[in-house]
């Protein structure tokens, strides 16, 4: 008997609800051929759940994806929205149910293939070949930290934030770097600012006690992150595994995402509990949503990453031929094309991805 996966839909705003009906698309494709089956539970979130529930992650939103084996999220946020905030702002659902699930570690993978390198803002050969995955804490650090606040007037109003980690925190998120490596080029680099703060030095002494202890195997390096920002500039293709707490991983993986070229191309995965959220990058573009523009790439990728996390890689390698295939003939959207590229809409670049995953299984 195939196998039926419960997968909760977020589609959002802005772009988000049209890059998901394409990922959803290629998904069926290839479910229907690698034997598994698919049920689908749609939801509303950040602005779209505001409009409708007054709550960007209703507790019925969050309870809908604990049940499910993997959530599916677009893109949240829009202008609509910018005038809203603290717990109203759809950014804040995000957090909510990132803490909800549990999902501590975000994985964020950046690869430039050859075909796609002239789209850098580095020079081809800096970049081509790239192939990285930063480990991002998620649900610690100087975003969740207390004490938070702000107090005074004038000149002597003054805010704060606390940036706090254990040692079980750090050693949970470094776990996932550390296994990730073995299945890569075996290496990890630990990004903080130890030589400044007492929390990053507690989380570096805590990675070299984990590493000796339990992974003497993978090459180990210590970065701090203003070296680590420029050596994201200089030489990119260094990196194999990134580690890093909430607010550098948050820099440091935008940073690694303008490498090639375009946000249209890169998905992640927040994993750690039992149900894993997966989503692309980039935001709603509302400025492009319902004109056929967006780039759906990112949200099908992330697709094969929550393949991966289910254990259908091999339906997760075929999106991935599928990906390259049609990037490889030519095939881009709006924000990827250049001269003598083929422009293709939103639904046309699934079409052909869903036709080209299929056939590689």
């Amino acid at each position: 008997m195939s196998k039926t996966y419960k997968i909760t839909l977020l589609p959002g705003d802005g772009i988000g609800p049209e890059v998901v009906a394409e990922a959803v698309k290629v998904l069926d494709a290839v479910a229907g051929k690698a034997g598994f089956a698919l049920e689908y539970d749609t939801r509303n979130a950040g602005g779209a759940a505001i409009d409708a529930h007054n709550d960007p992650m209703p507790d019925a939103v969050v309870d809908a994806c604990k049940a499910a084996d993997a959530v599916l999220l677009g893109a949240v946020g829009g202008p609509k929205w910018d005038h809203l905030t603290g717990r109203l702002r759809p950014e804040s659902g995000l957090l909510k149910i990132r803490k909800e699930l549990g999902a501590f570690a975000n994985l964020r993978p950046v690869s430039v293939p050859a075909s796609l390198a002239e789209n850098s803002p580095l020079r081809p050969e800096k970049v081509a070949g790239l192939d990285l995955l930063t480990v991002r804490e998620l649900t610690g650090g100087i975003y969740f930290g207390q004490p938070v606040g702000e107090e005074g007037e004038g000149d002597d109003r003054k805010a704060w934030n606390t940036m706090v980690y254990s040692v079980g925190e750090i050693k949970r998120v470094a776990r996932v770097a550390f296994e990730w490596a073995r299945k890569r080029r075996n290496k990890v680099t630990s990004v903080d600012k130890a030589n400044v703060l007492a929390v990053s030095r507690l989380w570096r002494d805590t990675v070299k006690a984990l590493h000796q202890a339990e992974y003497a195997d993978v090459e180990l390096d210590h970065m701090y992150i203003d070296n680590a920002a420029m050596q994201m500039v200089i030489n990119p293709r260094q990196f194999d595994v990134i580690l890093t707490g909430n607010i550098f991983g948050d820099i440091l993986s935008d940073a690694s995402a303008t490498l090639g070229g375009s946000l249209g191309l890169l998905p992640s995965a927040s994993v750690g509990g039992p149900v894993g959220l997966f989503e692309p990058v980039h935001g709603s573009a509302p400025d492009i949503a319902g004109q056929g523009k967006a780039n759906p790439l990112a949200m099908i990728l992330s697709v094969a990453m929550m393949l991966d996390a289910l254990g259908e890689e091999a339906a997760a390698a075929a999106i991935r031929t599928g990906v390259d295939q049609v990037l490889d003939a030519g095939y881009r959207s709006g924000d990827l094309w250049r001269e003598g590229n083929k422009l293709a809409s939103t639904t046309q670049l699934g079409n052909l991805v869903r036709d080209a995953a299929v056939a590689a299984l």
